[in-house]
């Protein structure tokens, strides 16, 4: 999946850079296409039009900076433009996130449970990245980008914050509702393999107890 078309305004040392920054970030614009299309071969397609238009656009990158961040910028741009129509229920589920993203009603951006598994903990100790590529695919499609920008791909709140176009507020709640998420999908299988040991709830305490033990 080379880059066609080929700009005549990019001379010989500028094509050289493209090749030899943007190419070996090929597979993991690859993988990214895949999170958010969850099809091979419209992946292929969204990845094929992405290092197209990295290519034509290749004069607006700015050395020094994040190559990932650049290229994920245009793979979330292109998947909007290119499949805003064929994707509405998820446009749609995007926004309802967003919605619940602005109610501070459970702490969104606090601490994680201490019993709970974060996706880079499950991905090491359960030893099968198509566990949690299956799972990940499960999250809304907001959602689903942040935790893999943060997660797979290690980028900074801000780099995150820069690809996605929104504050890093609203990164952080979509990392952490997307982590609890995962957990919900992911500790029946982490509690079955032995990882970790299943809570168990705390016994009801009787009207009567609670009574005497305010008397006490």
């Amino acid at each position: 999946m080379t880059p066609s078309g080929s700009d005549p305004r990019m001379d010989a040392a500028a094509r050289r850079a493209f090749e030899d920054t943007v190419l070996p970030q090929l597979d993991r614009v690859f993988g990214m296409a895949l999170r958010l299309t969850r099809s091979r071969a419209e992946a292929e397609d969204l990845a094929q039009d992405v290092m197209v238009r990295a290519y034509r656009f290749w004069a607006s990158f700015k050395p020094g900076t994040s190559v990932r961040s650049w290229l994920f910028t245009i793979v979330r741009n292109t998947f909007i433009t290119r499949y805003h129509t064929a994707n509405r229920d998820r446009i749609a589920n995007g926004a309802l996130a967003v919605h619940h993203e602005s109610a501070a009603d459970d702490g969104a951006c606090g601490p994680a449970p201490a019993h709970m598994l974060t996706p880079e903990q499950a991905l090491g100790r359960l030893g099968t990245r198509e566990r949690i590529d299956a799972a990940l695919q499960q999250l809304p499609p907001d959602y689903r980008m942040a935790v893999a920008l943060a997660d797979i791909e290690g980028l900074s709140y801000k780099e995150i914050a820069e690809v996605m176009e929104c504050p890093i507020g609203t990164v952080m709640s979509r990392i952490y509702r997307g982590r609890r998420q995962l957990h919900t999908l992911l500790y029946p299988a982490a509690v079955e393999a032995g990882l970790v040991v299943e809570a168990k709830a705390e016994p009801p305490v009787s009207l009567a107890a609670y009574r005497k033990r305010g008397q006490a």
